[in-house]
């Protein structure tokens, strides 16, 4: 087996987390705090330009002692070589899983079926490097000889969530090139991205690694028409790059084929960003910013594979989030950046967790009758202070959640970013501590409000302090997640690589497209066939 396969609830050290969570499943933070006066000290990890605390959470050092113990248990270093080394980890799918490899320096030996692919790597990302240059300098032109002014990235799931919180993140350091993103298969979609652009000035890149995708596809397709409503066949090369493994289909669609930034089956869509799916966030900030990106990656990447467990902030923050939702059974984490260039970055999130680790079979093909994945949701602060914190702060769920937040602000305003930061803090001290009957009445509070500004406090968090967003940290705030996904996953003992759970809609989908224009007739459950026939009647 290319991964260590081990119940977790089979180890000694579930057993052990079990009887301690028992104990104290009740323990209050604030009494930690104030039994041990280091323990902020004892519960932090300072890693390069990150400071990570997650000492606000109900945990003990016989808690952190037994969750190390798991991981050892489930053989979690074994894991991380395995995956590493190239073995093909995503064994549903027969691949490797090397997204690692794309952020390698050019030394490095990352090999498939015994071939070193850092040599290719590196070829396309000198093609990037070369095209990105050509286009920001403007030596690259439309087909009426004008310089581009417009990006559009013609994409859907990895292929355009990576790129796009990238540059939404990264927008400090863009260039003239405005970018915008085109993924649903919504027709108004596509239409309003249109009214935005002009075709003699626009560079369009299609991303879908076998050219099928029907969302893809079908929005290419329809900016391909616009395009040539006032250009010609040949213009098609100029304007439309692609990336993609489907030579022939790329080339039948007009784009030259030197135009082709290839990618590998050993990269996921949802750790894709890192290739030539990555070209749009090459064009949007420079090629140099987005090599910092891949560098910041590359460092997480280090600080994973080689740093003891009890100071590896992804395993630690893997194994924290084990410990809520395994056994305090809290279903969601909210991920709180306290930055609005970040403000596509839980969205991001969403689909590298969840898809990931939303599986229900461990690597047997056995049914789990444990919980695997957690719901990720959240935005930045402090606007969510101001619309969702109510439910975390006084709602009956348990959501742990994280706290990203940049001692430095890009722009400089330091009374901005003091008030801004001032909230990042008060939150977790808030959320940590609560209010007290004792102290609702000491502020005067009428008797019958009394009950509803009781906070019971002792909700969960972990502090990510980064000291700027630059695109080498944010490299490493992503990687840092991808790893923190692996640690669940091989804890879980389930298959994190593949998403078959995507294919049954896609399936479906395509057998009731036919039926619209007659080719098909299907049986459906009556709900479906219902909402089939009104849809008929009413378009």
């Amino acid at each position: 087996m290319a991964l260590p396969n081990v119940n977790p609830t089979a180890t000694p050290s579930w057993k052990k987390l079990g009887e301690h969570f028992d104990k104290t499943k009740s323990i209050k933070m604030k009494d930690l705090f104030a039994k041990d006066s280091d323990r902020a000290n004892k519960f932090s990890i300072k890693w390069d330009d990150f400071y990570v605390d997650f000492s606000k959470n109900r945990i003990t050092e016989e808690t952190f002692k037994y969750l190390l113990e798991l991981a050892d248990d489930v053989r979690l270093k074994d894991a991380i070589q395995s995956q590493f080394s190239g073995e093909k980890i995503n064994q549903t799918e027969g691949r490797a899983v090397l997204h690692t490899a794309l952020r390698a320096p050019e030394s490095a030996v990352f090999e498939v079926d015994g071939k070193n692919v850092i040599p290719e790597v590196y070829d396309v990302k000198r093609k990037i490097e070369a095209f990105t240059n050509e286009v920001i300098s403007g030596e690259r032109k439309g087909f009426s000889g004008k310089p581009f002014t417009h990006v559009v990235n013609i994409g859907i799931g990895g292929s355009d969530l990576g790129p796009a919180m990238v540059v939404d993140s990264l927008q400090y350091y863009k260039n003239h090139l405005t970018t915008h993103f085109v993924s649903n298969v919504d027709g108004d979609h596509v239409n309003e991205v249109i009214k935005k652009i002009n075709r003699e000035t626009t560079l369009f890149v299609v991303v879908s690694k076998t050219f099928t995708t029907q969302e893809t596809i079908s929005n290419a397709n329809t900016i391909k028409s616009w395009f040539l409503e006032s250009a010609e066949e040949e213009d098609i090369a100029k304007h439309f790059v692609a990336v993609s493994t489907n030579l022939d289909a790329v080339k039948s669609f007009g784009i030259d084929e030197n135009n082709v930034f290839p990618m590998w089956d050993w990269v996921g869509g949802r750790f894709s960003l890192w290739s030539a799916v990555g070209l749009s966030i090459s064009l949007a900030v420079g090629y140099n910013n987005y090599d910092s990106l891949l560098t910041g990656a590359h460092k997480m990447d280090q600080h994973f594979k080689n740093e003891d467990f009890s100071n590896n902030i992804p395993v630690v923050l893997g194994l924290i989030s084990i410990w809520y939702n395994n056994f305090f059974k809290a279903e969601s984490e909210a991920i709180i950046p306290y930055s609005q260039y970040l403000n596509q970055f839980a969205t991001y999130l969403q689909q590298g967790i969840m898809e990931s680790n939303g599986k229900s079979v461990d690597r047997n093909g056995n049914p789990i009758d444990y919980e695997t994945g957690t719901l990720i949701w959240g935005e930045p602060g402090t606007n969510s202070q101001h619309a969702f914190f109510q439910l975390i702060h006084q709602g009956t769920k348990l959501i742990p959640a994280d706290f990203i937040g940049f001692v430095k602000s890009l722009h400089g305003n330091q009374d901005h970013q003091d008030k801004l930061i001032s909230n990042f803090l008060a939150q977790t001290e808030a959320l940590l501590n609560g209010k007290t009957k004792e102290q609702v009445i000491a502020e005067g509070t009428e008797e019958a409000i009394i009950p509803f500004k009781v906070f019971s406090g002792n909700k969960p968090t972990n502090t990510i302090f980064i000291n700027k967003l630059t695109p080498e940290s944010l490299g490493k705030l992503i990687a840092m997640y991808e790893h923190k996904i692996f640690v669940q996953g091989v804890i879980w003992n389930i298959f994190s690589y593949d998403q078959f759970g995507v294919e049954l809609g896609k399936q479906l989908a395509n057998k009731i497209l036919k039926e619209f224009s007659g080719e098909a007739k299907n049986e459906h459950d009556g709900s479906t066939a219902n909402l089939l026939s009104y849809y008929k009647q009413q378009s």
